[in-house]
């Protein structure tokens, strides 16, 4: 882009109108950026040879491939360390978490055994640690358990919890493959805060069947339902069982503080809830309190996972409620095992790629499926961990199942006298940390909206059901998004005396209106959802603004600039909306006479196909209207026409023609399609650095850099 300009900014930078792209070419170059933005297998192409490029592609599916082969003694020293950790907290969090899913104990161990070491091996993030989670396990207790009973069928059951698990890791990895990732974002960062603090509040309303020694309690997970069961057995309530969770509930939560406080202590919040396994496991034997009302988890099966695959259950009537539980439990495994391993690449400045991501997790919840695993994925409680442990790589996750695996070969007996209310107490310390306050306030200051989106999302769950709280959080985040769509913000620029910058006059207070212009600026693209809004909002202003100068006995609007510089796009319904905003001011009457005729409106309809170009819509220092004579060149009684605007007075906002230096982003149309303004049928001719006319402009379409913004 060059051209010249002298001093009165009779000339004009020439901007070259790009050529036609091929239908093909634009086709495949949007399909690209929507479904691989992140060119996944460059690397793949860039190597030469079959033999080369099928060990890039495995390097691709398997990243160990990546950081195995140097992979030295020092690095696994502080996997080791790490390994050994998160071990000692994800087997008193497995136990926890299956019982909350009402699946065997055992289950949580056999969880924490295979899936760690697929994910080690296709897994990209270096401080995930995979395990269970109590909201996935939440969730199948209360979708499951509405149509089928843990306790009256335990045996069906348990083979719908593997085929909810089935189906989820066949859907996350599906997700992952069709390069869909993008469906996960729908649930937004105020939608997860809300739906995790809901969800966290539930959990432990539901231990406190175990920190009261309740026998029976509520299969509902609302709170008041919760509340009732809890009032209204209170005879039933054991001081051993309240003593006791409460104490251990104490001592976990001091742990916690010592390590928030010296972040190099992190080790005993880390081993804080073994410790409280085995002491409380002591103590029940050396009293017998198993006699005296205190529930024990019994016995523990030894050995390895047994085989599941005859287990899935893929005939009515339950394979569809297996199907839904599935879906919705893996779309919540997948947003915050993605959350919490893209939160620590950033801290260690790694890219993660999500796709990958959901392939990894969804293929390890297949496996796991038919290895007597249930649902599986990142939680943040133990990659916080394994992240302050100092873990190099995934071969941390290999640690902590080996570890696993020689717990379920030789120390499942010593769990037998494990009290389930220490397992409330692990629970309920874990779920108070997924109660963000921090984040809420923030978002309260920030976004009203987000934080209704985040209120609605925690009131859902917490008085509905974690379904329930789920729809309504999705259900909001897509109603925002619609609404964005289709009810874009038009606002009015105002000038900003002294200078040339344009700025809301809702924000600004400094900012004036310029006499007799009026600007507005479209803050979205131009579709077919929005386009009669936007015709009918651009009219009213226009209506509003007319009223408020005829009441102040100031100079009408003459005219209307549409600053466009935001929008991105536009559609066949978008130019058609502009052409029957021309139609419709034209049969108000409201069209251009002559030049002297300075009362009357009429729009520049102009088709532009933005930033088709973006490169050459820059650095706009500003004005918005371009005045030409007949002959297509800038004349003098344009620019003196425009000097009337402008006005003498150095405290008037300026309007004029830009300055070709500079201004060669002010008005970037590839086409214009218009109607002459003295009624004739004359065509304007577009122009490669602007628009000429017959008549003064006084509706323009303008692509904005700095100017206008």
């Amino acid at each position: 882009m060059g051209g010249s300009a002298d001093a009165n900014g009779a000339g004009s930078v020439r901007v070259p109108v790009p050529p036609a792209r091929p239908f093909l070419d634009t086709f495949r170059g949007n399909l690209k950026e929507t479904f691989f933005p992140d060119d996944p297998f460059r690397g793949v192409v860039r190597e030469r040879g079959a033999g080369r490029r099928t060990v890039a592609a495995l390097r691709y599916f398997f990243p160990f491939l990546e950081w195995a082969p140097a992979y030295a003694l020092s690095t696994f020293k502080s996997d080791l360390i790490a390994g050994i950790t998160i071990a000692s907290l994800a087997i008193p969090q497995g136990i926890s978490y299956a019982k909350l899913a009402n699946l065997p104990p055992v289950l949580g161990l056999y969880s924490s055994f295979v899936p760690p070491l697929v994910y080690a091996l296709m897994g990209s993030s270096k401080d995930l640690a995979v395990g269970t989670v109590a909201v996935a396990s939440l969730l199948i207790s209360s979708m499951l358990g509405s149509e089928v009973s843990p306790t009256e069928n335990p045996v069906l059951y348990l083979h719908l919890a593997f085929t909810a698990t089935f189906f989820a890791g066949v859907f996350q990895a599906s997700l992952g493959l069709l390069r869909l990732g993008f469906i996960v974002d729908l649930l937004s960062h105020a939608t997860i805060v809300g739906f995790m603090a809901g969800a966290a509040t539930v959990v432990c309303l539901q231990q406190l069947k175990g920190m009261l020694g309740l026998v029976h309690f509520t299969t509902s997970t609302d709170v008041v339902s919760v509340m009732e069961s809890v009032f209204s057995q209170t005879h039933q309530w054991r001081w051993e069982s309240v003593l006791l969770g409460c104490g251990f509930l104490f001592f976990l939560l001091v742990t916690r503080f010592i390590s928030k406080r010296r972040p190099k202590l992190f080790w005993i919040s880390a081993a804080a809830p073994l410790t409280s396994v085995v002491l409380g496991s002591v103590l029940v034997y050396l009293t017998h309190a198993e006699n005296h009302g205190i529930e024990v988890i019994g016995y523990l099966k030894k050995g390895l996972n047994p085989p599941s695959v005859t287990s899935l259950q893929f005939s009515p009537p339950y394979m569809m409620l297996a199907l839904k539980t599935g879906i919705i439990t893996g779309v919540i495994a997948l947003a915050e095992g993605i959350a919490v391993g893209r939160s620590f690449a950033m801290f260690k400045n790694y890219h993660i790629d999500g796709n990958k991501e959901m392939i990894a997790i969804g293929t390890m919840n297949v496996l796991g499926s038919l290895t007597s695993c249930y649902l599986t994925t990142g939680p943040f409680s133990r990659s916080a961990v394994n992240y302050n442990a100092g873990c190099r790589t995934a071969m941390s996750n290999v640690v902590m199942s080996l570890a696993v695996m020689v717990t379920l070969l030789f120390l499942t007996p010593l769990f037998h006298y494990t009290p389930l209310v220490v397992l409330s107490a692990i629970i309920v310390s874990a779920m108070l940390g997924l109660v963000d306050f921090g984040a809420a306030l923030h978002l309260w200051r920030v976004d009203k909206v987000d934080f209704c989106v985040c209120a609605g999302a925690y009131l859902g769950v917490v008085f509905g059901s974690v379904e329930v709280g789920l729809v309504v959080a999705v259900a909001v985040s897509l109603l925002r998004v619609l609404l964005f769509v289709a009810r874009p913000r038009t606002t009015v620029l105002g000038n900003i005396p002294g200078t040339m910058v344009y700025r809301r006059m809702d924000q600004y207070a400094a900012a004036q209106t310029v006499p007799g212009v009026l600007v507005l600026r479209v803050d979205a693209p131009v579709y077919f959802a929005n386009a009669s809004y936007l015709r009918e909002r651009i009219s009213r202003w226009i209506d509003d603004e007319e009223e408020r100068t005829k009441s102040q006995g100031e100079m009408g609007v003459r005219y209307v600039v549409l600053d466009m510089g935001a929008i991105g796009s536009i559609d066949t319904s978008g130019t058609s909306m502009l052409d029957e905003l021309n139609k419709s001011l034209d049969r108000r009457g409201m069209q251009v006479k002559s030049r002297s005729d300075g009362t009357s409106i009429h729009l520049i309809q102009c088709f532009n196909y933005l930033l088709s170009t973006p490169a050459e819509c820059s650095e706009t220092s500003a004005v918005f209207l371009l005045f030409a004579d007949r002959a297509g060149e800038p004349g003098q009684r344009d620019h003196e026409e425009a000097g009337q605007l402008q006005g003498a007075g150095a405290d008037r906002p300026r309007v004029g023609v830009p300055d070709g230096g500079r201004g060669g982003g002010v008005v970037r149309l590839r086409a214009a399609l218009a109607q002459a303004g003295n009624g004739q049928g004359q065509r304007r001719r577009p122009r490669e650095h602007g628009v000429t006319s017959t008549a003064t402009p006084t509706v323009c379409v303008v692509c904005s850099g700095s100017g206008l913004t």
